[in-house]
């Protein structure tokens, strides 16, 4: 069965009004649905409107802090703490990539560090926007326990994601976001709600053997990228977004799925660069194109058709979902519907029409 396709502004409206149904403030609730629709576009469906559901849930079981925005703590030269008050995610994170880009134009760069946040989304979100506005962004966050140590088998260490955008001219941005374990957790979810299987690098069993099941892999552990490499890039991020910045780390970090008494606590760190006090903006964007067009000119194996810079498959698949809608597989759909249902919105206004 082919994955019903909806249009991306269509489903933007419906999350947002469900959001503000549940609560949540319009102008917040916009935001939210435009993070979420932002990883639909760009084909990581886990990471997208399959999560609107467990935000919605955290939010009624009152897990949320709807009524108090983020508070900005200190701000120190190019450095600012942020407290995000334990609101959505999304909105911790707007306001630190906000902050972060007003002490870049300040300073040449600025650094922020946030605690007491929420799952925020893909960070290639905040990366995008950052590039619009012609900046340099590194986005880092922590996350609830999924990974072990290298050599251990009960996990420790989120996925803790990492994401850089840097700004080309006609050529396509460079935005890597990946997550510091061979698979996103979310990926491993949704193969499980889908009943698929995965790759057997992906995870391990609770003891600690490779498995293709994505339900053993949830009661086992997530693998890190490039065995101790991994590891230890996902310990530096934690030390990182929860440590330096008063937020929970390791352990301490609570799931956004199982943990129904506390909030999660999740650390964030936004690094933004003014690329104008190096460069006039221009010059930057040309040179950039000049060394994407030089790396695309490298001699290609034999069965390669093209050399990709990072993000560019993402940013096609960008703009053929918005031209011909965004394809939600058939449990996203049922779930959405569910919460559609519960607060009397017809899902079927998105559904993408030629």
């Amino acid at each position: 069965m082919n994955p019903t396709r909806f249009h991306w502004q269509g489903l933007e409206q419906v999350a947002a009004h469900i959001l503000s149904r549940a609560g949540v403030r319009e102008k917040d609730a916009r935001m939210v649905a435009e993070s979420l629709v932002h990883a639909d576009l760009r084909g990581i469906e886990s990471h997208g409107l399959s999560r609107l559901p467990i935000y919605v849930q955290r939010i009624e079981a009152g897990l949320i802090e709807l009524s108090l925005p983020p508070e900005l703590v200190t701000r120190q030269g190019a450095t600012s703490l942020i407290d995000g008050k334990n609101q959505l995610g999304a909105v911790v994170g707007m306001a630190a990539l906000e902050e972060a880009m007003e002490l870049a134009r300040q300073n040449g760069i600025g650094f922020v560090g946030v605690r007491h946040s929420n799952h925020f989304g893909s960070c290639s979100y905040y990366a995008e926007k950052a590039i619009a506005a012609g900046m340099i962004l590194l986005v880092l966050s922590n996350a609830p326990s999924a990974m072990a140590p290298t050599g251990g088998i009960q996990p420790f260490f989120g996925t803790n994601p990492i994401a850089i955008g840097i700004p080309a001219g006609e050529e396509p941005a460079y935005l890597l976001d990946m997550a510091t374990s061979v698979a996103a957790r979310g990926k491993i979810a949704l193969a499980a709600k889908t009943g698929t299987t995965i790759p057997q690098d992906w995870a391990i069993d609770a003891d600690g053997l490779p498995t293709h099941d994505p339900h053993k892999a949830l009661l086992g552990s997530l693998l890190p990228i490039g065995g101790a490499k991994g590891y230890g890039l996902s310990m530096f991020i934690d030390i990182l977004c929860g440590l330096l910045t008063g937020a929970a780390a390791g352990a301490s970090v609570k799931s956004l799925y199982d943990n129904w008494h506390d909030p999660q606590n999740i650390g964030h760190v936004f690094l933004c660069i003014d690329v104008q006090r190096f460069l006039p903006v221009d010059a930057f964007l040309q040179k950039m194109d000049e060394y994407i067009r030089e790396i695309k000119k490298v001699p290609r194996a034999a069965h390669v058709a093209e050399i990709l810079i990072p993000g560019e498959i993402e940013q096609r698949k960008m703009a053929a979902h918005k031209q011909d809608g965004i394809p939600l597989t058939q449990t996203v759909v049922e779930d959405l519907n569910k919460l559609c249902s519960g607060y009397g919105i017809d899902l079927a206004q998105a559904v993408y029409r030629v």
